[in-house]
């Protein structure tokens, strides 16, 4: 009898696959990183084969250590908003993968502010007019591309999110389809509709026929060809990966609120059936849709999260591994004068800041790379703190605790400072991979493993919470230092 869900978790800087047993147990996991290209400052691309090849090979890594007929079904979550178009009937690339954290065009942004048009697309998408999103990607490939154009007007070239990507791969051409959370991040899907809109299509310049199907994320959405996997099992499941972790956290509940620490840093709060807008530059987005019911989430994104660690080590070489920095923040403590603001591809949430740029302030002579390292950890706290405290003025009811994921939260230190700093309980989840667990979960709703969202909450389990330690005084004073660096680097770049 088929036992185990195989989630493909297609993220920015590796791709990993890893099978769940039905009680939300890793059974086999296996990932990849992959190449970064940075053409030009400020833009950041993959090579769509890269993406393709190594999801292709943790996929196979897994499925070989057990039966396949085992295998129940497949999920695919992945690293939202970036941008893919291909040839409709070769599936080749006509252009690298435009990744979110790339800001090629932020002019054309600041130009459609200037005609009045970001106020339409807040109200119909829920998101702000920023390079962040897919649409000005798409149009930027249609307009710099020799022939993309004319061939997309013809017909001939779709345009997909890393999933799609994917789906189209792996079912050799016959599903161009996504689900609701990753089309609500493509500032051209109207979330009140739930459908694409052609207001912003013709402002954009999009052809329709470019776009996938949408569909509801626990459904089912094609068959894998036999040959690319060694076995046909159904594509059931599909999320953007931070939906996916909010899912995986079991934050059903409307004010329960997840932060998921990867790449970047994403917190997102369950706001029910209905769409709240945001006064303090938050996103208004799809948290899940699921049998046709839409359920809506704020979302405060950052970044740089785990992204400044891999820095620090592949930039600046002061530290080798990323897990020697809990050692030397140990050794530092929370204490301390120096600020890391880590605005490398510009400022995100509450700021929206493209052109503003990192900056290392407060050093003294005595300041070395432990200090910066315990710096880079605490830019991850301050800027949560920047996103919890615009969520309240938004309206999200006082927080007692939140639900945490990613890479970096095996760091304990961390997390502590995140709870000292935030003065809130960090719960930390016994499965880390909650981006995989949530799209496994989707999986196991479409193909009857699972009857209902309770059941998926009683997978949910706690390792370990992180109570609030530090005084009021000392957080209030050590975030107010933040604060003030952060409006230097803005100063710096003319905002």
């Amino acid at each position: 009898m088929a036992r185990y869900i195989l989630s493909i978790d297609q993220g920015t800087t590796s791709s990993r696959a890893i099978l769940f047993d039905a009680s939300g147990q890793i059974i086999h996991s296996s990932a990849q990183e992959f190449r970064q290209i940075f053409p030009h400052n400020g833009w950041v691309e993959h090579d769509p084969e890269d993406i393709w090849q190594s999801t292709l090979q943790v996929a196979k890594d897994v499925l070989s250590r057990v039966k396949k007929s085992e295998v129940l079904g497949i999920g695919i979550t992945n690293q939202r908003e970036t941008t893919l178009v291909w040839d409709k009937q070769t599936g080749k690339p006509v252009y690298n993968a435009i990744v979110w954290q790339d800001r090629r065009t932020a002019e054309y942004c600041q130009s459609l502010k200037q005609q009045g048009a970001e106020e339409s697309i807040k109200l119909k998408t829920g998101l702000l007019l920023d390079p962040y999103f897919s649409a000005t990607k798409i149009r930027w490939i249609l307009e710099n591309v020799p022939e993309a154009r004319q061939k997309a007007e013809r017909g001939e070239l779709i345009f997909g999110t890393v999933d799609s990507f994917l789906l189209w791969r792996l079912t050799a051409g016959e599903s161009h389809a996504t689900d609701a959370t990753n089309a609500s991040r493509t500032m051209i899907f109207d979330i009140n509709k739930q459908q694409w809109d052609q207001e912003l299509l013709d402002l954009f310049d999009i052809p329709k026929a470019m776009l996938p199907e949408v569909k509801d994320c626990s459904a089912h959405f094609g068959v894998t060809k036999e040959d690319i996997l060694g076995i046909s099992l159904p594509i059931a499941g599909i999320a953007g990966d931070q939906q996916a972790a909010l899912i995986g956290q079991a934050c059903f509940t409307p004010g329960m609120v997840k932060s998921t620490y990867g790449t970047g840093c994403f917190v997102i709060a369950n706001t029910g059936d209905k769409p709240v807008a945001s006064a303090n530059k938050l996103l208004t987005t799809v948290g899940y849709r699921i049998m046709g019911k839409t359920t809506f989430a704020l979302e405060g994104s950052i970044f740089m999260a785990g992204a400044t660690m891999q820095w620090l080590r592949d930039g600046i070489g002061i530290i080798e591994h990323a897990s020697e920095s809990q050692a030397m923040a140990e050794e530092v403590g929370a204490i301390q004068s120096v600020y890391l603001v880590p605005a490398f591809t510009g400022l995100g949430a509450p700021y929206w800041d493209p052109e503003a740029r990192a900056a290392i302030v407060g050093m003294a002579r005595d300041t070395g790379p432990k200090e910066i390292v315990t710096a880079g950890l605490q830019s991850v706290g301050y800027q949560t703190r920047d996103l919890i405290e615009a969520m309240t003025k938004d309206g999200l009811a006082t927080l007692k605790t939140i639900r945490v994921d990613g890479g970096m939260v095996v760091n304990d230190w961390a997390m502590q400072f995140l709870a000292d700093i935030l003065d809130i309980q960090v719960d930390r989840p016994a499965v880390s991979e909650t981006t995989a667990l949530g799209v496994a979960m989707l999986v196991g709703l479409t193909l009857g493993l699972y009857d209902s969202l309770d059941d998926l909450s009683h997978l949910w389990q706690e390792e370990r919470s992180f109570e609030v330690k530090m005084d009021s005084a000392q957080k209030n004073r050590l975030y107010a230092g933040w604060k003030q660096a952060v409006a230097g680097v803005q100063t710096i770049s003319g905002a």
